[in-house]
């Protein structure tokens, strides 16, 4: 499956993701991840800085799902699909790297990257929109800004 213009964008706006694996024991355990932007036209690239247990998941089980969402609007996606560790000695780590080493300024050091390939995308939506349909993403906003004390 392809990114669309619209979750790139989403990537671009949202500060967190959230990576959920599964250990081989079928224990899960979702990790924030502050550095990921996408690669390609089907794959999400996450440095791996502080992501023992989810290095260690995906080695083990390559199903992964993450999701994502631009916290004012709170609208996003969740995507699942594939996930392979990309260590130094990878022909795409430097290229990767790159991408990756632009947001943290060099400021978290990271040996790896987890690449997801796409199999499956579903847009997140706040309940607001679902029981008010009539709300703007400007009121959503708003009240997020109220809520949160922005």
């Amino acid at each position: 499956m392809e990114l669309t213009t619209e979750i790139k964008e989403y990537i671009d706006r949202s500060v967190l993701c959230w990576l959920a694996t599964v250990s081989v024991q079928n224990e899960p355990n979702v990790s924030p991840k502050e550095i990921f932007n996408y690669y390609g036209t089907d794959k999400i690239i996450v440095a791996n800085i502080a992501s023992p247990q989810t290095v260690k998941n995906i080695t083990q089980n390559e199903n992964v799902c993450l999701s994502f969402i631009d916290i004012l609007v709170q609208k996003g996606f969740q995507v699942k699909g594939k996930a392979k560790i990309i260590s130094k000695s990878s022909a795409d780590f430097p290229e990767m790297k790159s991408i990756l080493l632009k947001m943290t300024g060099g400021r978290f050091p990271f040996a790896s990257i987890t690449a997801i390939t796409i199999d499956r995308v579903k847009p997140i939506v706040a309940p607001r929109y679902v029981f008010y349909p009539e709300t703007t993403e400007m009121e959503q906003i708003e009240n997020a800004k109220k809520e949160y004390g922005f």
